[in-house]
């Protein structure tokens, strides 16, 4: 007797599908954001000594506990949640912690908004990067931890491929430590979902330095 496996005779319908692929999309890297330009401050730490893929690896898991990543979590949340976005558009500007933090998610969030426009016809204002994301993912029939997961990842996963061009190191390593940060990933992404206005606060103050120091950097490959 031949046992048939249950996905081979049962094709099970995910109505959500369409909706994940566009938010994979919108958050890979060949979406015209220019992410592959920024490294949040990284470059600088590289510079001044951060050579592993174990301390990349740490560096990373601290901006998104404690800095930029958590910050634009709370953000998105809070966008999905329905929230005035031209109030959190405003909030977002000013909790940028440089004058390169600032351009980054400005930058991002205008090539977003630009490219998703032309893509659904619908108005897209010019927003930092996690507003931006917000707005265009409210259409998006997705659990709001799901849609924070992704992004999330995203800009982990750019920041680490930003330390593969810059450091001598290998593509298994940083795979390796970008699958290290999953777990943290998903815990944070939870947390965000439901979290408030008063959880945007942020604490990470070498990131922060890194990103004030790197404006007079004499030779760089990151626009931040």
């Amino acid at each position: 007797m031949v046992t048939v496996a249950p996905w081979a005779t049962t094709t099970r319908i995910d109505m959500t599908m369409p909706d994940r692929l566009s938010l994979i999309q919108w958050l890979s890297p060949a979406f015209p954001t220019g992410g592959f330009a920024y490294s949040h401050g990284l470059e600088q730490a590289m510079a001044e000594g951060l050579r592993n893929a174990d301390g990349v690896a740490s560096w990373v898991a601290d901006v998104l506990r404690h800095g930029g990543g958590w910050i634009d979590a709370v953000l998105l949340a809070l966008v999905l949640r329905g929230e005035d976005a031209d109030q959190l558009t405003d909030l977002a500007r000013a909790l940028a912690s440089s004058a390169e933090r600032l351009a980054e998610t400005m930058d991002q969030g205008r090539a977003f908004a630009t490219t998703v426009a032309a893509l659904t016809g619908r108005s897209q204002p010019e927003r930092p990067l996690p507003v931006a994301i917000g707005e265009a993912a409210r259409h998006l029939a997705l659990p709001a931890a799901e849609i924070i997961a992704h992004y999330l990842h995203a800009f982990a996963a750019n920041l680490i491929a930003g330390a593969t061009r810059f450091l001598p190191l290998g593509q298994v390593q940083a795979q390796a430590a970008l699958a290290r940060l999953h777990p943290l990933i998903a815990t944070l992404a939870r947390q965000a979902a439901t979290a408030g206005r008063d959880r945007l606060e942020g604490c990470c103050f070498s990131a922060d330095l890194a990103a004030m120091r790197h404006e007079t950097l004499d030779v760089r490959i990151f626009r931040t």
